[in-house]
C-alpha cells in the first residue's frame, strides 16, 4: 500500500515511472534505517489509513500525501531541525515533478507543523497532524508499543536523560486545549489520547 500510493501519486504529476522508482527508493533507504524503530514504513501506512478515508474533506489531498510521505524522511534523534530537512527535501523533488510554487509551500507547511501540532489555519494541515498525532488514541497496548519504540530510537540517551525530555513531550499534549484540531479525529480520539498520555505520564514519574 506505501508503494503502491506513492507510486500513483508521482505518476499524477509525472509519467516517468523511472523518476517514481528513484523516488520511492530513497524513501525506502530513508524509512528502513536501523535506528528507525517508529518513524518507519509502518508508520507512514498507519498515516495513510488515517488520511485515505478522509476524501472529500482535504482541499488538496495530493500536497497531504507528499507531505506524509517526505515528513520524516530526514530523522536524526540528535540533530535539531529535522522537519525544516525533510522538507527542503520535499520541495527539491516536487520541483522536479514541475508542482506549483503555492502547492509546494503548502506541502512544507504541512511538515512544519508536525514541530508543534499546534492549531492552524488551514484544516488540511490541521487533518494532516492529527492523522500524524492518532498513535495517540489508540488501545493501550498499542501506545504502549508506540513509546516503547520511541525509547529505542532515542536509546542513546539514559533515563536521567530521556525521562524528563519525554515528560516535556507528554505534559505538552496534555496541556492543549484540544490534542486533535478536526471533529472527526478529535471524537475518535481525544478522550483515549488523553487517558493514555496521562497514563505514561505516571510510569515516567515512578
Amino acid at each position: 500500500m506505501v508503494e503502491e500510493t506513492f507510486t500513483s501519486l508521482i505518476l499524477r504529476h509525472s509519467d516517468s515511472i523511472s523518476l517514481a522508482k528513484e523516488y520511492y527508493d530513497e524513501l525506502l533507504q530513508r524509512y528502513s534505517e536501523r535506528s528507525r524503530y517508529y518513524h518507519n514504513l509502518n508508520h507512514l501506512y498507519h498515516l495513510l489509513l488515517q488520511i485515505l478515508p478522509l476524501g472529500s474533506q482535504l482541499d488538496d489531498m495530493d500536497a497531504v500525501l507528499f507531505a506524509l510521505y517526505y515528513h520524516d524522511v530526514v530523522y536524526r534523534v540528535m540533530r535539531r531541525g529535522n522537519e525544516e530537512r525533510s522538507a527542503k527535501l520535499a520541495s527539491s523533488r516536487l520541483k522536479v515533478l514541475g508542482l506549483e510554487d503555492s502547492r509546494i509551500d503548502r506541502c512544507k507547511k504541512h511538515i512544519l507543523a508536525t514541530k508543534s501540532h499546534e492549531m492552524s489555519h488551514d484544516t488540511d494541515t490541521n487533518f494532516f497532524t492529527d492523522a500524524d498525532l492518532s498513535v495517540l488514541g489508540q488501545d493501550w497496548l498499542t501506545y504502549k508499543s508506540y513509546t516503547e519504540a520511541i525509547r529505542k530510537e532515542y536509546a542513546i540517551y539514559p533515563d536521567i536523560i530521556y525521562k524528563p525530555g519525554r515528560k516535556k513531550v507528554v505534559e505538552h499534549f496534555l496541556w492543549m486545549e484540544k490534542i486533535f484540531k478536526t471533529e472527526p479525529f478529535f471524537a475518535k480520539y481525544e478522550q483515549q489520547a488523553r487517558i493514555n498520555l496521562a497514563r505514561e505520564l505516571e510510569e515516567l514519574r515512578q
